[in-house]
């Protein structure tokens, strides 16, 4: 059974001009992207199976990434159902020659799994570590908040 750790997934892009809005800061439909491709990435590790996106629960943004700066993408797998599977995703911005960093986006992606197009069965998640219970639980006590709980 797959792990949440086999999941965790991180990337990072260079915000660059044509990755901007009118504020010279990344724009939102940028951003979702980024951190739906990588929920994307994770939810296939997961499922061993192509998986699309079926909804985005919670997404919010929370301070902008300038131009210049670093965006941080994370995602891993914390729960899943017969064919779906929830990814958690977060972005940051990193200044580059600071090191600097800050949450900018978080929410949660719903992937189904496919089989020649139909969805498919997904594995159980496990949490074997300590680290790895803590991210499940952060992740399924930030989507009750949110009110996303499936």
């Amino acid at each position: 059974m797959p792990t949440l750790a086999s999941t965790h997934l991180t990337n990072r892009y260079r915000v660059q001009p044509n990755h901007a809005n009118n504020y010279d800061t990344a724009h939102g439909g940028i951003v979702m992207k980024w951190l739906d491709e990588i929920g994307a990435m994770s939810a296939m590790r997961f499922a061993g199976h192509p998986c699309v996106t079926a909804r985005m629960d919670g997404l919010n943004f929370r301070r902008p990434i300038p131009v210049g700066d670093t965006a941080l993408t994370e995602a891993y797998v914390y729960d899943s159902g017969r064919t779906s599977v929830r990814v958690r995703v977060r972005a940051e911005r990193e200044n580059p020659t600071t090191g600097e960093t800050e949450v900018t986006t978080e929410g949660h992606f719903v992937f189904v799994a496919l089989d020649d197009g139909e969805p498919t069965g997904v594995p159980e998640l496990t949490a074997e570590t300590d680290a790895e219970r803590e991210l499940r639980d952060a992740a399924l006590a930030d989507a009750e908040t949110d009110g996303n709980s499936s």
